[in-house]
C-alpha cells in the first residue's frame, strides 16, 4: 500500500481499471512517469475503494485491483556488457549479428567477439528491441566493456516483410450483344466508277551513301555485344573476372594461427619422416564390427579412433616424443592429452582429448562426437583447446595424399594422417593391390632423435595394421 501511496501523483490522467491495466500501453504509460508499475488483479478487495484519498474529488481511483507494487523487469533498459574470457585472453573484436532498431529474443546472439583462440557469442538478456550500440563492427573490447542497451520487453523492431497479396484477376468482360438484324442495318452506297491510278513518277534522286572504316563497325558492335558485370557479392566464394579487388580485415584467430606457425618454425628444428600404412585390417575390422559398434554406442567406427589409441601406444614406448622443451628444462608428462585439428570457416582449432592412455575405441569415438557436435554449433570454448601434449592432423579427409605438418607449439611433434587409396605393394614376393596411406611425423629436431622418430613412426604403423598388438603389449 505504501508503494500505491508513493505513486499516486503519477498517476494524473489516467483512469486505471481492470480492463486498461491489461493493456500494455497504459501500463508503459505509467513507467514513463517515473517508474514501472505492476497491478495485479487477481483478487478483488473491493470495487469502491479509494487508493489515493487525496485525489478523490478528481476522481482517481484504481477499481477491483488489491495489490499495486514496483517492479525493474518491465521495460527496463538493460546494458550489454563484454563477458569474461579466459585467462590467457585480454581482449577481442566485435562482430554483430544484429543493429538497432531489431527486436531479439532471450538468448539471442547479439554478436560475437573473436578472440585469438575462439569465438564468444554474446547472448540477449531477455526479449526486447536494441536501443543503442557504443561499439561498432570490428572495434577491440575488453571484459565489462559496455556494448549495446536494450529495451525489455518492448516491441516494434525490424520484422521480415510479408508478401502483398497479388491482385485478383479481372472478370472477364461480359459478351458484347448480338448484332442486329441485317435489314436493320443501313443500305450499301451505290457502286461508283472505279478511279484510274495516277501515272507513276520517276524516283527522286538518292544521295551519296557514306562510307564507314571496317574498324570503326567492328567496334560498334563489340560495344552493342558488350555485358556489364557487378562485382562479386562475396569475394571468399567467387571470382568472375571484373578485376577489382576487397580488402578485408583479418580476424584475430587468424592473425594467432599465422603468428604461432611462425614462432613454431623459427623456434623449432624440424624435421619431416614418412612410412606408410595397409589399411587392409582395420578397415575389415570396421567392416565387420560396424553394426554391433552403432547398435551399443550410437555412433559409427571412424578412421580417427585407431589411429589415436595407437599415438598414444606409441607415445607410452617413446615418452621423449611427449615431452616438450621450456626454456633450459625438459618436461616429461606422465599422461597423453592428444589435439585433434579440425578445420573450420573460420580457422584451424585444435581441440583436446585428455587421458588418451586409458581410453578404447568407443571411449575415443563419443568424446570425437561430442567435440565436433560443439564445433558444428560454434561452441568450442579455450579450456577445450588448453593444454595438449601431441597433435593429430588428418588431411585425408580432403583427398591430400601426401604432407608435410607443422609442429603446434609448445609441443614435439605432429601426426599428419592422409588419405587411402589402393596402390600396388609387394606382399611375400607377390604385386598385390592394397589400400595404403602415407603417414608423416614431424618433430623437433632439438628433443627427438631420428632413431626415437622413426620407431615412435613405426609403432603407429604395427598398431593399426594389426591393433591385436595392443592388447597383447608387443
Amino acid at each position: 500500500m505504501a508503494a500505491m501511496l508513493s505513486n499516486c501523483s503519477r498517476f494524473a490522467s489516467h483512469m486505471i481499471t481492470r480492463g486498461s491495466v491489461l493493456r500494455a500501453k497504459i501500463t508503459r504509460s505509467l513507467y514513463s512517469q517515473g517508474g514501472p508499475v505492476l497491478i495485479q488483479t487477481k483478487h478483488v478487495f473491493n470495487t469502491k475503494t479509494v487508493l489515493c484519498r487525496k485525489y478523490k474529488g478528481n476522481q482517481y481511483w484504481i477499481n477491483q485491483a488489491k495489490y499495486i507494487h514496483s517492479t525493474s523487469t518491465l521495460w527496463e533498459i538493460k546494458e550489454v556488457v563484454v563477458p569474461p574470457f579466459a585467462e590467457s585472453v585480454s581482449e577481442g573484436d566485435v562482430r554483430w549479428e544484429k543493429k538497432v532498431g531489431d527486436q531479439v529474443k532471450e538468448d539471442d546472439v547479439l554478436c560475437e567477439i573473436e578472440t585469438d583462440k575462439t569465438s564468444v557469442p554474446v547472448p540477449s538478456p531477455g526479449p526486447g528491441v536494441i536501443k543503442e550500440l557504443f561499439v561498432q563492427d570490428g572495434d577491440t573490447v575488453k571484459p565489462g566493456q559496455k556494448l549495446c542497451t536494450i529495451d525489455i520487453g518492448a516491441t516494434g523492431g525490424a520484422a521480415p516483410a510479408k508478401e502483398k497479396p497479388k491482385p485478383a484477376a479481372p472478370p472477364p468482360p461480359p459478351p458484347s450483344p448480338k448484332a442486329a438484324p441485317s435489314a436493320a442495318a443501313p443500305p450499301a452506297p451505290a457502286a461508283q466508277p472505279p478511279v484510274p491510278p495516277p501515272a507513276a513518277q520517276p524516283p527522286p534522286p538518292q544521295a551519296p551513301s557514306a562510307s564507314m572504316p571496317v574498324a570503326a563497325i567492328k567496334h560498334a558492335q563489340s560495344l552493342e555485344g558488350a555485358k556489364v558485370q557487378l562485382p562479386p557479392a562475396d569475394y571468399t566464394r567467387e571470382i568472375i573476372g571484373t578485376r577489382t579487388e576487397q580488402r578485408v580485415k583479418m580476424n584475430r584467430m587468424r592473425l594467432r594461427i599465422a603468428e604461432r606457425l611462425k614462432d613454431a618454425q623459427n623456434t623449432n628444428a624440424m624435421l619431416t619422416t614418412f612410412n606408410e600404412i595397409d589399411m587392409s585390417a582395420i578397415m575389415e575390422f570396421r567392416k565387420t564390427h560396424q553394426d554391433t559398434f552403432t547398435k551399443k554406442y550410437g555412433i559409427k567406427l571412424g578412421f580417427m579412433s585407431p589411429f589415436i589409441m595407437a599415438s598414444a601406444y606409441a607415445l607410452k614406448d617413446q615418452p621423449v616424443v611427449n615431452a616438450v622443451i621450456d626454456g633450459t628444462d625438459v618436461v616429461y608428462r606422465d599422461y597423453v592429452d592428444i589435439s585433434v585439428a579440425v578445420a573450420t570457416p573460420k580457422g584451424l582449432v585444435v581441440p583436446v582429448l585428455r587421458s588418451i592412455e586409458n581410453k578404447n575405441f568407443a571411449d575415443i569415438e563419443i568424446a570425437l562426437a561430442a567435440l565436433g557436435d560443439k564445433a558444428r554449433k560454434g561452441k568450442i570454448t579455450v579450456e577445450d583447446m588448453d593444454g595438449g601434449t601431441f597433435t593429430i592432423s588428418n588431411g585425408g579427409v580432403f583427398g591430400s595424399m601426401m604432407g608435410t605438418p607443422i609442429i603446434n607449439p609448445p609441443q614435439s611433434a605432429i601426426l599428419g594422417m592422409h588419405g587411402v587409396f589402393d596402390r600396388p605393394i609387394a606382399v611375400k614376393g607377390q604385386v598385390v593391390i592394397r589400400p595404403m596411406m602415407y603417414v608423416a611425423l614431424t618433430y623437433d629436431h632439438r628433443l627427438v632423435d631420428g632413431r626415437e622418430a622413426v620407431m615412435f613412426l613405426r609403432k603407429i604403423k604395427a598398431a593399426v595394421e594389426d591393433p591385436r598388438i595392443m592388447l597383447a603389449g608387443l
